[in-house]
């Protein structure tokens, strides 16, 4: 069978050379990439892939968080650990993972590894997506009132006790609380990850530790991360993996 996977690993060279060597086998069909586990999130919202070739030590989300994710997925892809430690390899296949391979990766280590995912690999079924409704939302532009779907907002910002909607392309401010938009949105998939911030989960491409603390990308845009919502976001990232899969 040809298969479709994802590579995941933070560290550029070994995710070129992970890459590089599941492309050069005759089994695999397409290698999607993940610089970690919260971008590796986002490609399987969107796409369905046979197994997930995936390092253990990662910032933020780490390998194993992100495969007790999978293991929930409806239809889990196959999991093979691709990482430099030993330690984590009890832990590993207690959560079932088809294998656990140790870097440097050569050719014929990971060969093996692609023949154990593609026999244990079923004929995937795709349900078709449920239809929903799409909340709007009041803004004024140009003196005239545009309904704004809400899907569209990306992220919200606190301004005073208005909220700045932020879509891929503009502004809108809005006479309403981050409070009251929080409570109001929490369903639909928006975090707060500060005093001053709201954000859609599944836009959230990346989540980081610098100098001054955790901080998250949306749109190229970073976003701080109050220390007291780290922990909470970080748990949100993976309820929403869940509820995402096993609907």
């Amino acid at each position: 069978m040809s298969l479709v996977v994802l590579a995941v690993d933070d560290e550029p060279p070994a995710l070129d050379e992970l890459a590089y060597l599941l492309n050069a086998d005759g089994r695999v069909a397409h290698v999607h990439r993940a610089g970690d586990a919260t971008e590796a999130l986002r490609v399987l919202r969107d796409t369905e892939v046979d197994a997930v070739f995936l390092d253990i030590r990662m910032p933020g989300l780490d390998g194993m968080e992100l495969a007790r994710i999978l293991r929930r997925f409806a239809r889990p892809p196959a999991i093979v650990f691709v990482t430099a430690y030993d330690d984590g390899a009890v832990d590993a296949f207690d959560l079932g993972v088809t294998d656990y391979v140790r870097k440097p990766v050569r050719a014929e280590r990971l060969g093996e590894s692609l023949r154990r995912v593609a026999g244990s690999r079923p004929v995937p079924a795709v349900a078709p997506a449920a239809p929903s409704d799409e909340p709007t939302i009041p803004v004024e532009l140009a003196g005239t009132t545009r309904m704004l779907p809400r899907s569209s907002v990306r992220w919200v910002e606190a301004q005073g006790d208005y909220a700045r909607l932020h879509t891929s392309d503009a502004s809108h401010l809005v006479r309403v609380s981050l409070a009251t938009l929080a409570e109001r949105w929490a369903d639909a998939g928006f975090v707060r990850i500060h005093r001053s911030y709201l954000v859609q989960i599944r836009l959230i491409a990346e989540l980081r530790l610098t100098g001054s603390g955790y901080v998250v990308s949306v749109d190229g845009i970073e976003l701080p991360v109050s220390r007291r919502h780290t922990r909470e976001l970080k748990d949100r990232l993976i309820r929403a993996a869940k509820h995402d899969w096993t609907r």
